[in-house]
């Protein structure tokens, strides 16, 4: 099984796919990193030799993945919170930030139903 910055990565999976579960890395991403380390992308990594995981990790310790991107990530929406920008204040409160809708659906933010309860009218 190969490790490259930290991560397991699957070694019955092509090198295109198995490089997409390090946070940061996609499908486009994958093929660039083997395209500059001149790796066959189709490929699996169990056929990867010593030199082969050697160049991919040369090529991607120059990208910034995984702890560092989710720190940075983190960092970033710390910082719309403390300016109190509109995207800051939605994160604070939970809800989605993007301009959707939150009458019917957005229950990924918003969480589980909250039922309110109907106001007792007064007796005479």
């Amino acid at each position: 099984m190969a490790r490259i910055s930290g991560i397991d990565i699957p070694k019955d999976k092509r090198g295109a796919i198995a490089l997409t579960y390090i946070y940061g890395i996609g499908k486009s991403l994958a093929m660039t990193i083997l395209g500059n380390a001149k790796v066959d992308y189709n490929k699996k990594v169990s056929e990867w030799d010593d030199k082969d995981i050697a160049s991919i990790r040369e090529v991607v310790g120059n990208l910034t993945i995984e702890g560092e991107l989710r720190s940075e990530t983190q960092l970033n929406i710390k910082r719309l919170m403390d300016i109190g920008s509109y995207r800051g204040i939605r994160h604070r409160t939970g809800l989605p930030l993007r301009g959707q809708r939150t009458k019917n659906n957005s229950r990924t933010r918003k969480g589980k139903r909250k039922t309110v309860a109907n106001k007792k009218k007064a007796t005479k």
